[in-house]
């Protein structure tokens, strides 16, 4: 069972706090593939939040919901 840390609320709120600022973006893939990369926290939406990575041949996804940050798929920490 997965115990949630937080709520969506909370998770939205510390997702703002980073906005322009430099992050560590982990993803877990599944399968035993993780992702990692940095990049500046771009936009912040009520669904929805961007990173622009600044690796500029990146061909990942840099939009996440904040969904997968409460489920543990996503990890941002800032630098």
């Amino acid at each position: 069972m997965i115990k949630p840390r937080s709520d969506i609320a909370a998770v939205k709120k510390t997702v703002a706090d980073y906005l322009k600022r430099q992050v560590d973006v982990t993803v877990d893939l599944g399968r035993n593939k993780i992702l990692r990369y940095t990049g500046q926290l771009s936009g912040v939406y009520p669904a929805l939040f961007t990173v622009q990575p600044d690796d500029k041949n990146f061909l990942g996804k840099t939009s996440y919901s904040y969904a997968e940050v409460l489920c543990g798929s996503v990890k941002i920490d800032p630098r």
